[in-house]
Formats: C-alpha cells, structure tokens, sequence
C-alpha cells in the first residue's frame, strides 16, 4: 500500500512540474497576414454549424391590418400593437417566427405569428402595419412575400417578442 501512495506522490509532483514548466513558456504572439486569413477561411475541412435554420414555405398573398384592430386583443390574448413586428396566420402556430420578403424590392422583416386571419379568401397571411410599412406595400395594401420559417436548433418555440 505504501508503494501505490509513493507512485501517486511522484505523478502528482511530476504533473506539476510539467505544468509549472509550461506556465512559465514565453508566448510569442506574431501578426497575422490577410492572405493566411484567406487560406484558413478557404479550408474545405472547416464545418460551418448555424444555431439558425431558414425553412422555405414559399410565396404567400399577404395583407396588412391595424388602425382597427390597435388595442384589442389577439387570438392568443396579447393585446394588438400596430407598430409591433407580428401576423397572423389561420394554421401556424403561436409564436413562430417568419423572415418576410418582399421580392419586389428585397427587404425584409422578421414577425411572428400572434393572431389568427386573414378571413378575405385568397390571402395567406397578415402583417401588422409596422411590418408593411418596413415591406414598403403599405400603399398597395396586399403583396406576394416569399415566407421562411426561423427555427432554432434545439429550442422548441421560443418565446420571443418583438415589441
């Protein structure tokens, strides 16, 4: 039994010294050239892993509302704010977070999905007058936006506001 406490003692004293001799290593820091920067950006072996992930769901007929509807309540029970980032979907569930652009002018705006509608046939999705606005289709009043879906690896609805 002494003999296994010596050999502990002695990789102990050994791992300090070896750790002790490495603390005291002088760093050299040298500048980096652009091109060495290019090189390691260009490495094929490098994964690139996004937390975020874009989920295509097409072109949508969209719509705005607001003066109206300003201060009453939405169908998940937030009070509506105009100037707020937020839609309103007939199927999409709560607090899901859409990309809106306008392929017309390439702009875009993140909502998410708070209310049900829009209840005029033919159209897909309503955006807050905020959102319109920011969309540039406020004065034409409807619109064919390309719609993504913002998802979050490994979160499940998040519970984001945007107010």
């Amino acid at each position: 039994m002494k003999s296994l406490t010596k050999a502990l003692l002695i990789l102990v004293m050994i791992s300090l010294v070896g750790f002790t001799y490495i603390a005291n290593e002088k760093i050299i820091i040298e500048p980096v050239i652009n091109s060495e920067i290019a090189n390691v950006n260009n490495d094929e072996s490098l994964i690139k892993t996004s937390l975020v992930e874009y989920i295509d769901k097409g072109t949508m007929k969209a719509s705005w509302y607001g003066p109206k509807f300003h201060g009453r309540l939405t169908a998940n029970g937030e009070i509506y704010d105009q100037m707020a980032f937020t839609a309103a979907h007939k199927k999409m569930k709560f607090g899901t977070i859409l990309r809106i652009t306008n392929p017309k002018n390439n702009i875009s705006v993140v909502v998410r999905i708070n209310d049900r509608g829009p209840y005029t046939l033919g159209r897909q999705l309503d955006l807050s007058k905020a959102a319109a606005i920011e969309l540039k289709m406020i004065e034409k009043g409807v619109a064919k936006l390309k719609v993504e879906e913002i998802t979050l690896k490994g979160i499940n609805l998040p519970v984001i506001t945007f107010n």
